[in-house]
C-alpha cells in the first residue's frame, strides 16, 4: 500500500506485554520512557501501576510524549480473578469497584480510552444470565466514567475454549452485548485482536464486517496452538515468527487490507492499532520483540 501507515492508523504498542510490568511493578518508568521516545508509535496502552509515585512520573512522561494513551484493565482484573459477569453479587461488585479504580488511574495518566474485558464463561446453562450481568456492569461503569472525563470504553474480545475461557467470546455474543450497552452508552465499542481469530476459530472476513459499526480499535499479535504441552500454548502473545505459531506477516497484511477495504482504517478515523507481543522464552529481549513488531507492521502495510 503506497499511503503512509500513519495516515490510516495510529500504530501503538501494549506496554505491559512488551515489558515485564504486567503485575503493576517492575521497570515501568524505564520501559515507558523508551517507548515514548520511539517515534514509530503514535499510541501506547498501559496498565496497572501500583505505586502512586510511579504513576505520577508516568503521567509526566506521557504528557510530554504526544502519544494517544489507552489504559487496559486486564492486568488488574485477570491477576485478581475478577469478573464483571460474576454470578455472585459480591464478586461482581468487587470487579466493578476495581474497574472504577482503574478508571481513576487511567484519567490520572491522561488516557483517552479504557479497555475492559468480560469474565469467565459460566457455560451454556447460565450464559444468558452472565451476558445480562455483564451489560449491567458495563452500563454502571460508563455512568461512573462520565464523571472522570467520559473516557471511551471498549470491550476486548478474548477466546472461549483455549485459554481465557471468556464470556466474550464468539463475535455473535460480542454483538449482543455491545448492542445492549449502546442503548444506554452510545459511544461504547469493541476491540478485536487479530491473534484471537485462530483461538476462536473465526474468519476475520466474516467477523470484521459484522462488528464494523461497533469497532473502535484493533490489536495485532500472534499465538501458538499447535501443541498443548508447549509452554507458549494459548493466548500468550509470542513474537511474530515464533516457531510453528499461527500469525504470519501475510496474515497481518491480509488483516490490514481487510480493515482498509471495509473502511475501518482511513484518514478520517485513524484508529489505534496496537501490537500486543512479549518475550516468552529464554533469550528473548523486550527491545528485540518491539523491533520485531514494528518491522512486521511496516512490512505488512507495505505489502497490503
Amino acid at each position: 500500500m503506497d499511503a503512509l501507515m500513519k495516515r490510516y492508523m495510529r500504530p501503538g504498542i501494549v506496554h505491559f506485554k512488551a515489558y515485564p510490568v504486567e503485575g503493576g511493578t517492575g521497570p515501568i518508568l524505564e520501559s515507558l520512557r523508551a517507548l515514548a521516545e520511539d517515534t514509530f508509535f503514535a499510541a501506547i496502552e498501559v496498565g496497572w501501576m501500583k505505586d502512586p509515585v510511579v504513576r505520577d512520573e508516568a503521567r509526566a512522561i506521557l504528557a510530554q510524549s504526544h502519544l494517544e494513551v489507552c489504559y487496559a484493565t486486564q492486568p488488574a482484573m485477570f491477576s485478581q480473578k475478577l469478573s464483571l459477569n460474576a454470578l455472585d453479587p459480591e464478586a461482581r461488585r468487587r470487579a466493578i469497584n476495581q474497574v472504577k479504580n482503574c478508571i481513576r488511574e487511567a484519567c490520572h495518566l491522561g488516557a483517552r480510552w479504557v479497555r475492559l474485558a468480560a469474565g469467565k464463561d459460566p457455560g451454556p446453562e447460565r450464559r444468558a444470565e452472565a451476558k445480562r450481568l455483564l451489560v449491567d456492569s458495563l452500563v454502571e461503569i460508563a455512568a461512573f466514567a462520565r464523571d472522570y472525563g467520559d473516557v471511551g470504553l471498549t470491550l476486548k474480545i478474548f477466546d472461549r475454549a483455549i485459554d481465557k475461557e471468556s464470556l466474550i467470546g464468539p463475535y455473535q455474543d460480542a454483538l449482543e452485548v455491545v448492542r445492549a450497552v449502546r442503548e444506554a452508552v452510545p459511544g461504547f465499542g469493541l476491540l478485536v485482536d487479530g491473534s484471537h481469530f485462530p483461538l476462536l476459530r473465526e474468519d476475520p472476513a466474516v467477523v470484521i464486517p459484522a462488528l464494523l459499526p461497533y469497532l473502535v480499535a484493533v490489536h495485532v499479535g500472534n499465538c501458538y496452538i499447535k501443541d498443548r504441552r508447549h509452554p507458549a500454548y494459548g493466548d500468550l502473545q509470542p513474537r511474530f515468527d515464533f516457531p510453528n505459531s499461527e500469525v504470519s506477516v501475510d496474515d497481518v497484511r491480509a488483516f490490514f487490507r481487510l480493515l482498509v477495504d471495509v473502511g475501518f482504517l482511513g484518514p478520517e478515523r485513524r484508529p489505534v492499532v496496537s501490537a500486543e507481543v512479549r518475550p516468552l522464552v529464554a533469550g528473548e529481549r523486550s527491545e528485540l520483540i518491539v523491533a520485531n513488531a514494528k518491522r512486521v507492521m511496516e512490512e505488512a502495510w507495505a505489502l497490503a
